[in-house]
């Protein structure tokens, strides 16, 4: 890395870790994405075990993305909880509104504020970046209805996308340079209805695509076709 591209990114790593710091207590949304396991590897060097990373696991979510999280949890050393999430109660996400981004991080903020009050956590840490609040972000809208319970610190220093790798490197993450995913809601057309059955589908030909050693892959279901992108 570039010196003055590491000095730069060591000054930000340093602003994040001191936000964290006067937090106390805190609770890591945690996907096992480079985002959310940056944030959650920084908040461990911050707080120790008053940091806990929360995944929400529903059928959106691959079982593979939800090892993955385990694993990556398990090397930054911060404890870990699995929390189930019937995400698919909704019926406008069940339907696959346009807005369910919105209605979904709803429902993210909701359950994560319940563990946290649980756990005795002062404040919600979530890894949207600088490079995501442009165009159309129904989700990051919900966030910030959230108000001061949520912390997004990517946002408040002005991190891109490119800079949490970079961090990530830094850090010695393995998760740097892994693709970005969405979940399996984006693979279907609005208004679709979404069931177990058809996310399984979906998650079942991905799984065996990434067999194949094609490591970035999206399998879209539409009028009885698939259609795979890789």
């Amino acid at each position: 890395m570039d010196p003055s591209i590491e000095l730069k990114i060591l000054d930000k790593i340093n602003l994040i870790k001191e936000a964290i710091s006067k937090k106390e207590k805190v609770l890591v949304a945690f996907s096992g994405g480079v985002d959310s396991s940056t944030l959650a590897a920084l908040a461990f060097d911050a707080l120790g075990d008053n940091a806990l990373a929360v995944t929400l696991y529903s059928p959106v979510i691959p079982q593979s993305e939800l090892e993955y999280a385990k694993r990556t949890a398990e090397v930054i050393g911060i404890r870990h909880i699995v929390v189930d999430h019937d995400i698919l109660s909704d019926e406008r996400i069940r339907m696959n509104d346009p807005q369910r981004c919105y209605y979904c991080k709803k429902q993210f903020v909701k359950k994560l504020k319940g563990v946290a009050s649980e756990e005795g956590l002062n404040v919600i840490m979530e890894g949207t970046n600088a490079s995501e609040i442009t165009g159309r972000r129904p989700g990051l809208e919900a966030l910030r209805e959230a108000g001061s319970s949520i912390f997004t610190p990517y946002v408040e220093f002005d991190v891109s996308k490119g800079e949490v790798r970079q961090m990530a490197s830094y850090l010695g993450l393995d998760v740097a340079n892994r693709p970005s995913n969405s979940c399996l809601l984006s693979r279907l057309p609005y208004g679709t209805e979404v069931t177990s059955d058809i996310l399984g589908k979906i998650e079942t030909a991905e799984d065996l695509i990434h067999s194949l050693g094609i490591s970035s892959v999206r399998v879209r279901v539409h009028d009885d076709i698939a259609r795979i992108e890789v």
